[in-house]
């Protein structure tokens, strides 16, 4: 099984030659060899390069560390995480 969650882009400026743009998608996946759980997949690629990116598999404990982290990261700069 592979589910589609979300995707999108990063919020940086078009026209900044120091940070290529990203693109980033959260999927599910039980197909992992090895993995006895699902995991939430996680990829990071630049825009336009599908395929060159990274992919995370993450157990449900590491997305819910970065769910934290997220959440951590919006309350500092006075967004609420909801």
């Amino acid at each position: 099984m592979r589910r589609f969650v979300d995707d999108a882009t990063d919020d940086h400026p078009d026209g900044d030659e120091d940070k290529a743009p990203a693109s980033w998608s959260v999927a599910l996946l039980d197909d992992c060899e090895g993995c006895e759980d699902l995991r939430v997949v996680l990829t990071l690629e630049p825009v336009g390069e599908h395929g060159r990116g990274v992919v995370a598999h993450l157990a449900p404990d590491t997305a819910l560390r970065l769910r934290r982290a997220l959440a951590t990261a919006l309350r500092e700069i006075g967004v609420d995480p909801g």
